[in-house]
């Protein structure tokens, strides 16, 4: 297996994980030629076929894989006189591990910078600035969005050109929702959210919806269907949405329940969780 075909194997569909094939992918050969049967990746190929097993085996916490991340640090220290980016590859690979699997962009980013510094001239070190900038904006926008900390405000006009923002919520419970028509854990997380808010708006709770579709007759389709009769910000940018890129969403369903006093309260509330929060702040 060669490390462009590891790099594919490992691929998830998200905005950082498609950053992280662009950047610090070189250009493809007209024909790839086989991997050794030593060498460094053939060292990764075996360590990359643990962890998809393990993966698979839904084993996905670090103290799970803290054999595998060890074994990493084994084959970089094997391989530190190669200045290449084959043995930069997998540096990169540990990255991903901890960026995509383990959520841990502190991690992820240090390995990141760290390869910058130890792999010198390579094509994989100069690809990295842009994902470097992107993990450190991911880490900017979380701090922003921790819990205690206040919603970052925005106006804009909501899908029927109606003003649009936290502010005119105020003093009311709010969940701020980025989602799609096309992302299948939000339409299976959905019927939660309507019945919680059929069942608490006159509590006062309110949605303030965020698509990220690029289509407006297919959210708008939907969003009658199913009787979504909050308001929705839509400017059909799909993963760029000006809203999203703002707050650093790079995976959806995403969500924040935001207090009357405009603190952020909870995020990514799933099922019964989003109404035992509610029932607490604005009463069975």
């Amino acid at each position: 297996m060669t490390m462009r075909l590891v790099l594919a194997a490992l691929l998830v569909l998200s905005p950082l994980t498609r950053a992280v094939a662009q950047e610090s992918t070189a250009p493809a050969a007209p024909a790839a030629p086989a991997a050794p049967a030593s060498g460094p990746s053939a060292d990764f190929e075996a360590l990359f076929g643990r962890i998809k097993a393990k993966l698979q085996a839904g084993q996905q916490s670090e103290e799970e894989l803290a054999a595998e991340l060890k074994d990493f640090d084994v084959i970089l220290a094997k391989y530190s006189a190669q200045k290449t980016d084959e043995v930069a590859m997998i540096a990169v690979m540990k990255a991903r591990l901890y960026l995509e699997v383990l959520e841990n962009p502190e991690k992820g980013l240090a390995i990141l910078k760290q390869i910058k510094t130890d792999f010198p001239g390579t094509k994989i070190a100069e690809g990295l600035d842009n994902v470097i900038a992107a993990v450190t904006k991911q880490l900017e926008s979380a701090s922003a969005l921790a819990i205690g900390q206040p919603f970052p405000a925005f106006a804009e006009k909501d899908l029927e050109d109606k003003p649009l923002s936290l502010e005119q919520f105020k003093g009311k419970v709010v969940l701020v929702d980025f989602w799609a028509t096309w992302c299948g854990p939000c339409k299976e997380e959905l019927p939660n959210v309507i019945a919680a808010y059929q069942k608490f708006h006159g509590r006062g709770f309110e949605i303030i919806g965020i698509s990220l579709d690029k289509s407006r007759d297919a959210l708008t389709g939907f969003i009658k269907e199913k009787n979504m009769t909050w308001q929705q910000y839509f400017d059909g940018l799909g993963w760029q949405n000006k809203l999203a890129q703002q707050y650093g969403i790079d995976s959806i369903p995403a969500t924040f329940l935001v207090g009357p006093d405009g603190k952020i309260v909870a995020k990514n509330l799933r099922g019964a969780a989003l109404e035992k929060k509610l029932a607490a702040l604005l009463g069975e």
